[in-house]
């Protein structure tokens, strides 16, 4: 409830500073422009306006009341009721990462057990707390992989299977460096859905960085052994772009020799949010921590011998001397990295591969049932995780529109990010679509192909 202030209250305040009535306080504003005609609706009760918000409100359809198969970064995934329960708390709520950190214990273990948790799913050495959301981790990887051959090297080669807005927002970083060059996934006449042999031609020695991800944005899991050893090879850099609930179930890529591990932490207990906040992870090897953006906290003991918490590193360059500053990323997502700490505590090692298994086994049973279908195929001859592509017999945003109508939420379409893709269908099943969700899209399909 707003409690205004009284007439007695602001007649003290303005005493206080010396004037007599609040108008005075814009006397240095032009008279034409002080007080204008806004032109706004009358006032209304609280009880009105909340009436009013939820009638708004209710037009929005969500994931709560239809069923959904659509993935293409951001996933439907059941989030513990604790997880909202613990981070609303007034400390972690109202919790910012403090410039004199040493005062915030709490606030600095949340951190500390992200970054643990985060290396550890990942299989690298170090992980800082935090970027916004996976695209500003992948564009700030490459960053710091310019960097670290001090601008000598300024040529970045990128799959196509990374993620369009991914990168998309590494061109948007990147075009303020003269004669960068981004090659791989928008070569002409390339086929999008090449797979990481495409790649080796065009690795050589400008080369700072291979971006790839895993799975790839169309689900496809491949073995990077290869890949990685020509990168090193050419003495370039490798970054793995990942599903991080993925890992519950897949091999690390810190065990396949990845110099940088980046992601999409919206899985981890984050909602979907109508397309966030959302969190991005960055992680890597030790020896390129000076070159890390963003923050890390590390554990130590007080004079007492009591265990306590400090800033172990953060670039003051981000803060106070910008023109050599090699990001400008200065705000901890620190709410969000403490939702997927949560959210990772509670599963624990064997939940978060229980939940990996869940959503594996689903899309597989899925993609069983739509190969069935005439006219209909899941195209791709790669082992997936939990999406898949499926090639259609019309466009998808017909097949979108009668689904929508049935209550479902349909899969990506692909041909919005990739023109060649024609009538085919990125589908994401999660442990949030029960079987009678998947035998009903089935039965839709089998419907449009006889239409």
């Amino acid at each position: 409830m707003f409690v205004p202030h009284t007439d007695a209250e602001r007649e003290e305040m303005l005493e206080a500073i010396g004037v007599e009535r609040i108008e005075d306080l814009f006397t240095d504003v032009p008279e034409d422009y002080r007080f204008p005609e806004l032109g706004l609706p009358a006032g209304l009760a609280e009880m009105e306006v909340m009436a009013e918000l939820q009638e708004l409100s209710a037009a929005n359809t969500t994931t709560r009341d239809m069923a959904c198969f659509l993935g293409a970064g951001a996933y439907n995934h059941f989030i513990p009721a604790a997880v909202d329960a613990i981070i609303s708390r007034g400390e972690f709520l109202t919790a910012y990462t403090p410039y004199q950190p040493e005062v915030s214990q709490g606030t600095l273990q949340a951190i500390f057990e992200y970054q643990s948790l985060i290396a550890a799913l990942t299989g690298m050495e170090v992980s800082n707390a935090s970027h916004y959301d996976g695209a500003t981790a992948a564009a700030e990887a490459v960053v710091m992989a310019y960097h670290h051959f001090r601008g000598k090297r300024a040529r970045v080669v990128v799959s196509p299977g990374v993620n369009p807005q991914y990168r998309e927002t590494i061109r948007t970083y990147m075009q303020g460096y003269d004669g960068f060059q981004i090659v791989g996934d928008q070569e002409p006449g390339s086929d999008p859905l090449a797979g990481p042999e495409a790649l080796q031609p065009m690795i050589n020695l400008q080369t700072c960085l291979v971006l790839v991800q895993y799975p790839d944005f169309f689900g496809r899991l491949y073995d990077f052994n290869e890949l990685v050893k020509a990168a090193h090879g050419a003495g370039a850099l490798v970054a793995v772009a990942v599903n991080p609930l993925s890992l519950g179930l897949l091999k690390p890529p810190g065990e396949f020799g990845a110099d940088i591990v980046i992601g999409e932490g919206q899985s981890l207990g984050i909602p979907l949010s109508f397309g966030g906040p959302y969190l991005g992870i960055f992680a890597t090897k030790k020896e390129f921590v000076r070159k890390l953006a963003g923050r890390l906290v590390g554990e130590t003991v007080d004079q007492a011998g009591r265990r306590a918490y400090v800033l172990t590193l953060t670039a003051r360059e981000q803060h106070i001397r910008r023109e050599k500053a090699t990001s400008n990323i200065c705000t901890n997502q620190g709410l969000i990295a403490l939702t997927s700490t949560v959210y990772m505590s509670l599963l624990g090692k064997q939940g978060m591969r229980d939940v990996a298994e869940l959503c594996y086994h689903k899309a597989h049973y899925a993609a069983e049932k739509i190969s069935a279908i005439p006219g209909f195929s899941v195209c791709m001859d790669r082992p997936f995780f939990h999406e898949f592509v499926v090639c259609c017999p019309k466009p998808v945003s017909e097949i979108n529109a009668r689904l929508l109508d049935q209550g479902i939420l349909g899969g990506y379409d692909l041909q919005q990010d990739y023109p060649s893709l024609k009538n085919r269908m990125l589908i994401a099943v999660t442990e949030m679509n029960t079987r009678d969700d998947i035998d009903l899209l089935t039965e839709i399909l089998n419907e449009v192909s006889h239409a």
